[in-house]
């Protein structure tokens, strides 16, 4: 294991330990007190550099790459930083030659990746026998999935004890290919259980989806014969404002840290829910495997649940085949609730993207998002500007609506328009939206100078003038703000805002012109009469796109960027609306982001709030912060975690009312998931969280 894992395991060790959480470990001996023969360490590629290899050594052996290409991946490691990607094409093959003094008896393991979903694929482990022959030992076609992160467990029965060369060979289409990580060579041993931890969780709650994680066990094991299975458990719901917003509860039992696939396990729920619930596993296959498996305890809600409840839950037991059970002692895990505002295949669509949301003069909330009907792929594609509308404060929303929808003819990529920002006028209450129209390929990278549709990207709007529940027909106001040696115009997605003098602002970006590299630059656009005139400012920084602004004193505006050249966001002022700009002093130090994602921005009176994905390399952790300076600072003691899950990231806030804030955001449980959060939380949290 590498330095920086054990010491973050510790760490964490130590604070669930101090927190009351109970990490229960067992004798790694037989029952005859004999110690058992070691399985080999996990064997990861930390020591490699990043890139194209021929060869490389660790402690499994010597690595020869060919035919094909072998990689070294430094962004989509199962742990630490490196794996192996075998990247693809006709063959990629990897020969491992083992090292001296490395066993063969028993079973190979590791960690795998499927790279993509088209076909073809073929995945293949062989093993050279003594005679100089290879045999095929693994056929992965089929058993390998496709998604993040490392869904697939493989366990290989070695063929040959005297067998010195073991070689993986894919085929799929170029550049995609195969993960591989997490090596391991386990002599035959009965299996035992060595460890069962209770594992921090924050996730949300979500009314509408199948099963919402509540609880997550660790259960590492040791030997890979007599394997024993999971037969139930007891729980409680301690720690819930209500029990009754929970219809039942599920089990779910895998190898893979990400919640998937069925319940092995569940319990309707009738009658007192203060007394242990005892769930048994249907069937007897649900052996754990060799090392770290993971179980979730997860919750069904009520359509009607209050989302400004907390659910919560607490293991006591679990039980075992071979009759062991372990007790534990550990606090409840409680969770915050939210919606699953949409849902991937929701309406028949395949993805939801790029949340909008703002709070209108009566209340109702406005919530605007992509409707991606044949693929997750951003513009240009077949996509229409959804909208979803509510006027309890989220607690429930009207059927969604289409409000821009430029065409469906496939011969122009079905005119696809996306990426909205709302934004309200809290002088008339007009509602605006504001999205990109691509033409044909007229997005961010088909796009190009001029102004007209057959040129380059067209930026439009519509407007509600009764709080949202009828819209105009696009507006298109490309004319009015773009420069047409400028490559593509369009807005910030999220929220746009109304000044104290009533000036309405969006955020905005564009791509410069060829000569210029093409390179991009934030900027706002904005209205002094309510919409019936648009104008815009000069570029803020090279290489921001998707911010969002705020009004930090009268006349004063906050630009909050993603930057694409470091893991940091870009923030920047202006005074005379976007003419000239300075950098802010909490540019590129105060906030992170992982390189490029949107952010969300919102001023919420004595604080300023800020959301985004709280990571430097991936779009997990999305967290609020909030600050009391006017964006200097963003202390530790005030970030809120809502989902550790990794998902596509976007967030956007508003003000449900002074005390409660709404966020819809692309989590790990929802394509857009909705959560009220007090703003006491932020302001007045005391529940730190871990800084990994």
């Amino acid at each position: 294991m590498p330095g920086f894992l054990f010491l973050k395991y510790t760490i964490w060790t130590i604070i669930m330990i101090l927190a009351g959480n109970h990490v229960r470990t067992m004798a790694a001996s037989g029952p005859d007190g004999v110690q058992k023969p070691p399985a080999s360490p996990l064997i990861g590629f930390e020591s490699s550099r990043a890139g194209p290899v021929d060869t490389l050594e660790n402690a499994m052996g010597t690595w020869i790459s060919g035919p094909g290409q072998c990689i070294i991946d430094d962004r989509h490691a199962r742990s630490g930083r490196h794996c192996l990607q075998l990247a693809g094409g006709p063959m990629s093959r990897v020969t491992l030659k083992l090292a001296e003094g490395v066993l063969t008896r028993g079973d190979l393991g590791f960690w795998a990746e499927r790279w993509t979903s088209k076909k073809p694929f073929t995945f293949r482990v062989e093993q050279k026998s003594d005679r100089g022959e290879w045999m095929e030992i693994y056929n992965g076609d089929k058993a390998i999935r496709v998604g993040r992160p490392f869904l697939s467990r493989v366990r290989i029965p070695l063929q040959d004890e005297n067998a010195r060369q073991i070689r993986f060979t894919v085929t799929s289409p170029r550049d995609t290919g195969i993960l591989i990580d997490d090596l391991q060579l386990s002599p035959p041993s009965p299996q035992e259980i060595t460890e069962v931890t209770v594992e921090p969780l924050v996730l949300p709650a979500l009314v509408g989806t199948k099963a919402s994680p509540l609880i997550k066990l660790r259960i590492r094991t040791r030997g890979n014969r007599d394997l024993i299975s999971l037969s139930g458990l007891e729980m409680t719901l301690e720690g819930s404002t209500d029990p009754t917003d929970i219809l039942s509860t599920q089990v779910y039992l895998g190898t893979s840290s990400t919640f998937h696939g069925a319940p092995i396990a569940q319990s309707h729920l009738l009658g007192k829910r203060s007394t242990p619930l005892v769930l048994h596993c249907k069937g007897s296959s649900h052996q754990l495997m060799e090392g770290d498996n993971h179980i979730w305890i997860a919750a069904v809600l009520k359509e009607d649940a209050d989302l400004d409840h907390r659910v919560g839950a607490r293991c006591r037991r679990l039980m075992f085949s071979n009759d062991q059970q372990v007790i534990l002692e550990s606090r409840p895990s409680i969770q915050r609730m939210g919606l699953a505002l949409r849902q991937a295949g929701e309406d028949g669509n395949d993805t939801y993207r790029i949340p909008g949301l703002a709070t209108t003069n009566q209340g109702t909330l406005i919530g605007v998002y992509d409707i991606r009907h044949r693929s997750g792929g951003d513009l240009p594609g077949d996509i229409d500007v959804g909208m979803s509308r509510s006027t309890r404060g989220g607690h429930a929303w009207e059927p969604m609506k289409v409000i821009m929808d430029m065409g469906e003819d496939p011969d122009w990529h079905y005119d696809g328009i996306g990426d909205p920002a709302v934004l309200v006028d809290q002088v008339t209450n007009t509602i605006w939206v504001m999205a990109t129209w691509s033409h044909g390929n007229r997005s961010w990278h088909g796009s190009g100078p001029g102004l007209t549709p057959g040129e380059t990207g067209q930026l439009m709007l519509v407007r509600s003038d009764d709080d949202g529940k009828t819209w105009s027909s696009p507006i298109n106001i490309t004319g009015q703000v773009k420069d047409p040696s400028w490559s593509f115009l369009l807005q910030g997605p999220g929220r746009g805002i109304t000044m104290l003098d009533g000036t309405l602002v969006f955020a905005a970006q564009f791509l410069d012109s060829p000569e210029r590299a093409r390179l991009p630059r934030s900027t706002i656009i904005y209205s002094r009469d309510h919409g019936l005139t648009w104008h815009i400012g000069t570029g803020a920084l090279e290489d921001t796109t998707e911010a969002q602004v705020v009004e930090i004193k009268p006349g004063l505006l906050m630009l909050n960027c993603r930057y694409n050249r470091k893991p940091a966001r870009v923030v920047m002022t202006t005074q005379d609306m976007g003419r000239t700009w300075q950098k802010h002093s909490s540019t590129e130090g105060a906030l992170v982001e992982p390189i490029a994602c949107m952010g969300s921005l919102l001023d919420a009176g004595d604080w300023l709030l800020f959301s985004n994905p709280n990571s430097t390399r991936e779009r997990h952790r999305i967290t609020i912060k909030a600050s009391a300076d006017r964006g200097l600072t963003w202390p530790g003691k005030h970030h809120l975690l809502l989902d550790e899950g990794t998902g596509a990231g976007y967030s956007c806030m508003t003000l449900i009312d002074k005390n409660t804030v709404g966020i819809l955001y692309e989590g790990s449980q929802a394509h857009m998931t909705f959560q009220r959060i007090p703003l006491h939380d932020m302001v007045n949290n005391s529940h730190r969280q871990p800084p990994f």
